[in-house]
């Protein structure tokens, strides 16, 4: 009988050297591998991880411009204001005997025109424009008992000289500037048809109101007991500081960055959902998100470029009058826009006669030339400019240039006071701002918690610890019509 093989079946060798044949292999058993302990030479090995792409994170953006309060109901509702004064877009003139003109409002919008009213005609097409008075105005009930129609206005130009559209199908612009009533007459101006005295019609203010509900996000991380008991040679380093020489500390630490950038990534994108029948096929109503309020309630700038110099920005200006002329506003831009408006105030700063300095102000050798615009002024309004990594970033929505891109958006930086039930006082807040779902019992802005038996968890017999993530919140988007959303083309 023998023994086979014999002492552990060691091969001989006549120098003296390390073999895989008589030394254990690191790797045994991968092909074309070299990386074995029978190497005589100790490579250089570098513990730490590379951060070849910097800081991962993208969230950053709602904490500049926002802020975050507490909320205890499925459901935030707030209301805005509209617009002070009498003035309705879109109207038709038909023009009656004489020089009188009958000027119909169209629905939805419902005739609140006084008679004695004096109002503006404008045309938008040849810019055309007249003035004159009421005389008539469906918006008594008594003319519309004497056959005026709710919608109409009958309209008797100061000139005398009758008006007209300039094509047909398009409509006009009216809006009441004020009154004109005879000496001594009362303030029951004299109704025209049937002579009774009729008192102003009163404007009661409309309510319009929007509404958001928040959302569930969760996450998980879950590593087995075996595995956080195991040693690596690589050094964890992470973005929130996480460091050791334990993989599961790195793979924790970055679940929960993804998670916390989502928590921003999801207030931007949100939608709510138009899915039918959501509860059977257990989907939830959705959000309203910052790109989806703009779309909807603010205003959309397609192709923005610095070829139009600054005619383009003006456009965005005169339409910014026309809405809260807020002045202060942010501009978060991905790249190639932030890079337009860079050359759009570059083109006036030729060194011309009326040009104006831009980068060296000392025009030295040895000075670095600064070609980017951190903030400007045109008009009554300041800009500050920023690049919003998450429209740069490759993992985003970085490098996507075309129709219908984002390519930025421009905030203003208001704020409205309202009273806030949780706090009991009044607070001022930014129109852009998260609501949390929060009580005395139960706060739910960033809930983690540990399940498992592993990792300082003793709540159930899995061997594995199970690290949750649990948010629920939505984006407010207040006066969105002072938002403007750049998109590509």
């Amino acid at each position: 009988m023998a023994l086979n093989p014999q002492f552990g079946g060691l091969i001989p060798s006549g120098t003296q050297e390390i073999l895989n044949s008589n030394y254990l292999q690191f790797n045994a058993g991968t092909a074309g591998n070299t990386n074995t302990f029978a190497q005589q030479y100790l490579p250089e090995i570098y513990e730490q991880e590379v951060e070849r792409y910097g800081n991962r994170t993208l969230s950053g953006f709602l904490r500049m411009v926002g802020a975050e309060m507490p909320m205890t109901s499925d459901q935030v509702i707030w209301s805005e204001q509209n617009r002070l004064h009498i003035s309705y877009s879109g109207v038709v003139v038909a023009n009656a005997a004489g020089t009188s003109s009958t000027i119909t409002v169209q629905a939805p919008a419902v005739n609140t025109v006084s008679i004695n009213d004096t109002i503006v005609v404008l045309n938008p097409v040849t810019g055309a424009e007249s003035k004159g008075i009421v005389t008539n105005s469906g918006a008594y009930a008594a003319a519309v008992a004497a056959g005026l129609n709710a919608a109409d206005i009958v309209f008797q130009p100061f000139d005398n000289v009758q008006i007209a559209q300039a094509a047909t199908g398009v409509g006009v612009k009216i809006f009441v500037y004020g009154s004109d009533y005879q000496k001594g007459q009362s303030m029951n101006g004299a109704f025209a048809a049937g002579g009774q005295n009729q008192a102003r019609i009163s404007v009661d203010p409309v309510l319009t109101q929007f509404s958001n509900s928040p959302i569930i996000l969760r996450s998980q991380y879950v590593v087995n007991g075996s595995d956080m008991a195991q040693i690596g040679w690589v050094e964890v380093a992470t973005e929130d500081g996480t460091s050791g020489y334990l993989w599961y500390l790195k793979a924790e630490s970055e679940t929960r960055l993804r998670f916390e950038d989502y928590l921003e990534m999801s207030m931007v994108e949100a939608e709510f959902n138009q899915v039918g029948n959501q509860a059977a096929i257990n989907l939830s109503p959705g959000s309203e998100g910052l790109f989806a309020a703009i779309q909807s309630r603010g205003n959309v700038e397609t192709g923005f470029t610095a070829a139009a110099g600054l005619d383009e920005f003006d456009a965005i200006l005169k339409n910014l009058d026309t809405q809260g002329a807020i002045e202060e506003n942010m501009l978060f831009l991905q790249r190639q826009t932030s890079l337009d408006f860079d050359d759009m105030l570059a083109s006036i700063s030729g060194g011309f006669a009326g040009g104006t300095a831009f980068g060296l102000f000392e025009n030295s050798e040895e000075m670095a030339l600064n070609l980017g615009f951190s903030g400007f002024r045109r008009g009554s309004y300041d800009f500050y400019k920023t690049d919003w990594k998450y429209l740069n970033d490759a993992s985003t929505r970085g490098g996507i240039v075309g129709i219908n891109s984002i390519e930025g958006v421009l905030v203003p930086a208001g704020t409205s006071t309202v009273y806030d039930q949780i706090l009991g006082t009044n607070i001022r807040r930014p129109f852009l701002h998260v609501r949390y779902r929060a009580s005395q019992a139960d706060d739910r802005r960033m809930k983690s918690w540990l399940t498992g038996s592993a990792g300082g968890a003793m709540t159930s017999t899995l061997d594995a610890m199970e690290v949750n993530f649990l948010s629920e919140r939505c984006l407010v988007t207040q006066a969105a019509n002072n938002f403007v959303l750049f998109r590509g083309i």
